[in-house]
């Protein structure tokens, strides 16, 4: 049994890690190869890293650039709030800086191998050979929505492992240590102000500040869908006299839990019982579908909740 126990341990260890493999490789991917040749601006850890870029005349990778700065937070934030952020973070910030390291200098560099590649097939004629030439998105903006979503599918696989990828979240953890502030309002107003800064690059200018406000807003709409299609559930209250009959009938038909609760109805002055179901949204047809066969005249009302933490549900270590 214990043998049983620690290879799904092991096993589940494993997926997370390949899984945040892959949401980083994909951030990165949006960042390097799309949002990098678009000149556009972004906002967070690496969209300072861009800029810093850019600052620099490329002198310093964004890779590089990237694990400097997260390093630098990481160190902050351990003497300030303590050292507690988790294997998880330093694994995600570590293989997104080497990640993006690698596909700079593959991808955008003239001399990298994909871009030989592309000009020894003489399949384009942009000199430069980056992903956009590969993809033939000759398009800046196209490209920095291609970013966005790229991006944001990588750090929503990120954050449902229970992985994070530094920048704005140490900020705010370190913030918050001395003032309470929102997380969405904090990184808001620091990705306002990191974007608007690349006013004064030349290379990127208003058009690259546009842009990236719009890979910014296709970036928090795809976390923001990933997450909550991830946790949103139904939370259902069903009135029924043969609420017994109800509860059974949830429980062995429709495979899921049922709560009793007490109520009164003010209008008839009569005590009743509420049958309270939490499932998926994918199971929610079934739940009716009992529900009908049970009692037809039923009282129902159905609500959406964002997260459901316990049995059955996300396990609340992963908050």
């Amino acid at each position: 049994m214990g043998i049983s126990l620690n290879k799904t341990s092991t096993l589940t260890t494993v997926k997370e890690y390949l899984l945040m493999t892959l949401g980083m490789t994909l951030y990165s991917f949006g960042w390097i190869c799309c949002i990098l040749p678009a000149n556009a601006a972004g906002g967070g850890a690496t969209g300072l890293s861009l800029l810093l870029y850019h600052i620099t005349g490329g002198a310093i990778s964004i890779g590089t650039m990237v694990l400097i700065i997260n390093a630098i937070l990481l160190l902050i934030a351990g003497f300030v709030v303590g050292w507690n952020f988790g294997i998880k973070t330093i694994y995600c910030v570590l293989t997104m800086s080497v990640v993006m390291h690698f596909l700079q200098v593959w991808f955008t560099v003239p001399d990298g191998w994909v871009a030989e590649f592309i000009v020894a097939r003489d399949a384009l004629t942009v000199p430069d050979g980056t992903i956009v030439d590969l993809f033939n998105l000759n398009n800046r903006l196209l490209s920095a929505i291609l970013g966005g979503i790229c991006s944001g599918v990588g750090v929503a696989l990120c954050f449902l492992q229970g992985g994070s990828t530094g920048g704005s979240d140490i900020v705010v953890m370190i913030v918050n240590k001395f003032h309470t502030i929102s997380y969405g309002k904090f990184i808001r107003y620091t990705d306002g102000i990191i974007i608007s800064s690349a006013l004064f690059l030349p290379d990127v200018g208003i058009d690259g500040v546009i842009y990236g406000f719009v890979m910014v807003a296709v970036f928090s709409y795809t976390v923001d869908m990933i997450l909550s299609g991830n946790q949103q559930s139904n939370q259902i209250f069903i009135v029924s006299k043969d609420y017994k009959a109800m509860a059974d009938a949830i429980n062995s038909e429709a495979k899921r839990g049922a709560t009793i609760i007490d109520a009164m109805g003010w209008y008839s002055k009569e005590n009743s019982k509420i049958v309270m179901c939490v499932c998926r949204k994918r199971d929610l047809a079934m739940v009716l579908k009992v529900v009908r066969a049970v009692d037809p005249d039923a009282f129902i009302t159905i609500g959406s909740v964002m997260g459901v933490y316990g049995k059955g549900f996300d396990a609340l270590n992963k908050v």
